[in-house]
């Protein structure tokens, strides 16, 4: 009878685990702006957020997705980036960077290298664009803080021949003191501005 007890709440404790770690996991709607939809959720074991960018783009996929893998063709991304230096890059499959923030005073510029890994499906034509920090590779400067816990993930989906469907999911520590909840409030502008920059070079408004 014991056994059967104890099977019972290890099994209870089990699912009440999962299924709070389910809800954590769940996307917050926040907004929609030009066409652009913006979802945000909280980490686990985190005080941050996360954001997710969906949008639909009137472009064909393959047009995005070389766009996206030119590394001399950077100019639509965060205008606050001063600076964009190429570590490493193997065409259709990998690149290092290295870059830097310019950020309004008195808050003090950041920058991170980022190692990103590009994976295509070649039955359905989805491609990724996964980006995470790479620690350890460009020392650090004593004038900047070094963004280290950092991940972006650009997910570009053929909808039609002339319609993409495009999804940008991402969480960045800003490190330095940042109160929290200036971070959270400004992440929701961050896949607004990356999507925008990539519709506008597509041709939309």
């Amino acid at each position: 009878m014991r056994h059967i007890q104890f099977h019972f709440i290890l099994t209870f404790f089990f699912t009440l685990i999962v299924s709070c770690s389910i809800a954590a996991q769940s996307w917050d709607f926040i907004k929609e702006k030009d066409g652009i939809k913006i979802y945000t959720r909280v980490e686990a074991g985190k005080s941050l957020k996360s954001y997710r960018g969906v949008t639909d783009i009137n472009a064909p996929a393959e047009k995005i997705f070389t766009l996206m893998e030119d590394i001399n063709n950077t100019d639509w991304w965060d205008k606050k980036l001063t600076h964009i230096k190429v570590l490493l890059y193997e065409k259709n499959k990998r690149v290092q960077y290295y870059m830097v923030y310019n950020l309004p005073w008195p808050v003090t510029d950041r920058d991170l290298c980022v190692d990103v890994k590009i994976t295509i499906d070649t039955v359905t034509g989805e491609c990724k664009f996964n980006a995470v920090a790479l620690n350890g590779v460009i020392p650090e400067r004593s004038d900047m803080v070094r963004i280290k816990d950092y991940r972006q993930t650009w997910t570009i989906i053929p909808a039609s021949k002339e319609m993409t469907h495009v999804v940008l999911e991402g969480f960045v520590d800003p490190a330095g003191i940042i109160p929290n909840w200036i971070s959270n409030m400004l992440i929701i502008e961050s896949p607004i501005k990356a999507i925008t920059g990539l519709k506008e070079r597509m041709g939309e408004k």
